[in-house]
């Protein structure tokens, strides 16, 4: 179904044949559609699903839709939908809102539901504790397994997630108990002597990039969350852990290009906020570039002896930079990864130098060979083809050692990329390409 389709069944009244396709939809997929429709045919679409794929398609909306709707529905409306959305979407939702939206999401919630939002919304933004769900299956020890897949029935209708169960003892993180392993078990057997007591668990104020990275080491669905006495408070399920990992990287790729990050889709910006965000950065390298400039006025006058050498600038600044991004990009890629820690930072730089010392070699006797087939000029090969092998050595040590001190400093190593290490190696291929002039030339 696409957007002219429902456009002109809702032209026609024909509401229960709109009704019937809407329902054969995937959620993600009606989401996507219903965005594009404007808010008199977006209501009225959306009052057509029953509760449940209303539930669970307006937690897949943008924000801009989902404030649409929260300011066209009812209140009974809004609260059926609330009452089936799992609390940690509903917790999404109310920090992506308005205030005067939240007070009315949070007017037509029950006192249970709010006051766990209001736990959850209490812990630091980009912790785990903010990103949990309270809604989870919970065993005892001393159950036989038929009594724990009865209330696995009862209980899970209700929850985020039933594959994994946890075993708690005085509200304390014991065990869990896969549903597959309960089912493959006898109706006698115990809850204790079935479950698995090495529980990879995190804590609530543990940062929620780090938590991510726990999924993607040990491919679990769901990681139960324990606050300081090890008491069980949530779990963490994969599909936030995802939400999560495409966040921050997001936010690496904007830092890595010179900007400020933003919580909001690109559309959803308004064009002065874009350019809040990136006007700054662009501010601060464009004022560093003037040392560049500084620096070849200084050597005016060996220009003025030998033109020539002013032709080679923008390929050596270009080359340097180039070299240094590369390397600052796997750096910070291997850090996000946590394939490289700042113990490895000699390793890491013998590395760089040994790469630096082969590409450099390459391109200065390929460099080289050009200059002197064309201007049969050997000093002039040998002073460009010398400079490229110290920019490039340097600028490939210099994009491994910045990100690698920034994560030591608490940094993000993203913001050590292109832009930043561009500038800082034009200012040195500058310095080192004329200082070799000025040595073999006798300038």
């Amino acid at each position: 179904m696409n957007k002219e389709i429902i456009l002109q069944l809702i032209n026609q009244k024909d509401f229960s044949t709109l009704k019937e396709q809407l329902h054969e939809m995937n959620p993600v997929d009606l989401a996507t559609l219903l965005e594009a429709l404007e808010e008199r045919q977006l209501l009225i679409t959306f009052r057509l699903l029953n509760k449940e794929a209303a539930a669970e398609t307006f937690s897949y909306m943008n924000s801009l839709t989902r404030k649409l709707l929260i300011e066209g529905l009812t209140d009974q409306e809004l609260k059926e939908v609330m009452d089936e959305m799992f609390l940690d979407d509903t917790v999404d939702i109310i920090e992506e809102m308005p205030a005067n939206v939240v007070k009315r999401i949070l007017k037509n919630t029950d006192e249970a539901t709010r006051n766990s939002i209001n736990t959850i919304l209490n812990y630091p933004k980009d912790s785990a504790g903010s990103m949990m769900t309270i809604e989870y299956i919970h065993l005892k020890k001393d159950m036989c397994v038929s009594e724990a897949i009865e209330r696995i029935r009862t209980e899970g209708i209700d929850k985020e997630t039933i594959y994994t169960c946890y075993v708690t003892e005085n509200r304390k993180l014991i065990g869990l108990v896969s549903v597959k392993d309960l089912l493959m078990s006898k109706d006698e057997d115990k809850v204790g002597d079935i479950m698995e007591t090495n529980v990879i668990w995190t804590y609530t104020h543990e940062d929620r990039e780090n938590v991510a990275k726990m999924f993607g080491k040990y491919d679990f669905l769901a990681i139960p969350v324990v606050d300081t006495e090890q008491y069980l408070v949530g779990i963490v399920t994969v599909d936030d852990a995802m939400d999560v990992i495409e966040e921050e990287t997001t936010e690496d790729m904007t830092k890595m290009a010179a900007m400020s990050p933003s919580e909001e889709s690109y559309f959803e910006t308004s064009v002065l906020n874009h350019a809040k965000h990136r006007i700054l950065w662009l501010l601060v390298l464009m004022l560093s570039a003037t040392i560049t400039g500084t620096i070849i006025t200084t050597y005016e006058g060996a220009f003025s002896t030998i033109p020539l050498l002013v032709a080679f600038i923008p390929m050596l600044m270009d080359t340097g930079g180039n070299c240094g991004s590369q390397s600052s990009t796997l750096i910070i890629r291997g850090l996000a990864l946590d394939e490289i820690k700042f113990k490895d930072f000699f390793k890491v730089i013998f590395k760089e130098f040994r790469i630096s010392l082969i590409v450099s070699m390459v391109l200065a006797t390929v460099n080289g060979l050009r200059i002197f087939l064309m201007y049969r000029d050997l000093t002039l090969a040998i002073v460009v083809g010398c400079t490229l092998v110290c920019t490039i050595v340097m600028a490939k040590v210099i994009g491994c050692i910045l990100p690698l001190i920034a994560k030591k400093c608490k940094l993000d190593p993203a913001i050590m990329a292109a832009p930043l290490i561009t500038t800082i190696v034009d200012t040195c291929s500058i310095l080192v390409y004329f200082n070799i002039a000025t040595l073999f030339f006798k300038l």
